[in-house]
């Protein structure tokens, strides 16, 4: 007779689409993002030990990264050609297939909350742009000024693109 062990909870996040080069950041750039990866891993680690479950695990992962500036979530996010930031997010619960999403979202500071809010308090798979933050909204889940997700690292790699022939440019081509 065998015995099987319960597995254990594991956490995987990452910093987001896109390569950054050890070549085009410093050490102390790279020790910043591997620490704030790290905290989040962390917080994440105490929640699943304190027997959180996974959706609510994950989601707060997520929301961390949208409040840390280094990550293309939330805060931080990479502008639009327009100058603007227009945010995403989709959130799905493995136990009953059920998800929410939301995009192009302006002023709810973490799409993440949105997006489970969509799956847990609403008939609708998601919901966008203005509609998307009208829900959010309606759901008291937190607004901040769009020009809350800016900073002077993502407004300057803006800046580069709209000078440069090309146009396009991936996340993290300009760190």
């Amino acid at each position: 007779m065998s015995t099987h062990s319960k597995p254990s909870p594991v956490l995987a996040i990452h910093g987001g689409a896109g390569t950054i080069l050890r070549s085009k950041i410093s050490p102390e750039q790279e020790a910043r993002y591997l620490a704030a990866l790290h905290a989040i891993l962390v917080a994440g680690q105490r929640m699943l030990a304190e027997g959180a479950a996974a959706l609510d695990v994950a989601v707060e992962a997520v929301r961390l990264l949208e409040e840390c500036e280094l990550f293309n979530a939330g805060k931080g996010a990479v502008y639009t050609e327009a100058g603007t930031h227009e945010l995403d997010a989709t959130v799905m619960d493995g136990r009953d297939l059920n998800g929410g999403a939301v995009a192009g979202l302006k002023t709810t500071r973490n799409p993440v909350l949105a997006a489970r809010a969509v799956m847990e308090r609403s008939a609708h798979l998601m919901f966008i742009g203005e509609a998307a933050d009208a829900f959010a909204r309606d759901c008291s889940l937190e607004q901040v000024a769009p020009t809350w997700f800016g900073t002077p690292a993502r407004l300057e790699q803006l800046a580069r693109v709209q000078a440069s022939s090309a146009g396009v440019m991936l996340d993290h081509d300009s760190r």
